[in-house]
């Protein structure tokens, strides 16, 4: 879904979203991500790519540097930022999780809490890389639960992640979220495939 919210937001649908609604409200990113085949080299995807597959913490850093500019989030604000969760295991092997990362930057931005604690991956999955729309969704369904509802219940949700590539595990993460209670989830990403 494009940037923006308010009311005309169903006339503002991607094709995609037209067919199936998505669980969340909005979704908006702050550059666009290309993947490494493509003509021109993308240094934000290289560095998002490093950051979370070389282990490198410091390019943090300069992906923050992304956060500078305005952050695009919904007109109507939002109640807390929850950053998409790793599993425990990916979460021991990497180190840090990259959207809690991205995530504290975007409360600190806009001034609102982060919670890292009620939004919580129930299950290891395969990393999404190579795999197209179905697939996304069939490997994050069922992966997420919300541990403090009463946390969640009748707020206005910013789901932060690094990338959105089909939307998957977004959708995921709102319809748990939703199911938990929250008003409304808006989407967050430093970047979106097109």
């Amino acid at each position: 879904m494009p940037a923006g919210a308010g009311s005309d937001d169903a006339a503002r649908l991607c094709s995609r979203c037209v067919q199936a609604r998505p669980h969340y409200d909005a979704a908006r990113a702050i550059t666009v991500y290309q993947a490494s085949g493509d003509a021109i080299p993308n240094p934000v995807a290289a560095l998002i790519r490093r950051h979370k597959y070389g282990l490198d913490q410091w390019i943090g850093k300069a992906l923050a540097e992304y956060l500078n500019g305005p952050i695009p989030i919904p007109e109507d604000g939002c109640d807390v930022v929850i950053p998409v969760p790793l599993h425990r295991a990916r979460l021991r092997w990497r180190g840090f999780n990259q959207s809690a990362l991205i995530g504290a930057a975007v409360a600190r931005r806009i001034g609102r809490p982060l919670d890292v604690g009620s939004l919580v991956r129930t299950r290891a999955t395969p990393p999404q890389t190579m795999r197209d729309r179905k697939e996304r969704a069939r490997n994050v369904r069922g992966a997420f639960a919300v541990r403090r509802p009463a946390r969640i219940a009748g707020r206005r949700v910013l789901l932060v992640d690094d990338v959105m590539t089909t939307g998957a595990t977004a959708e995921e993460c709102a319809r748990i979220l939703k199911a938990a209670g929250a008003r409304r989830v808006d989407v967050l990403t430093l970047a979106r495939a097109l």
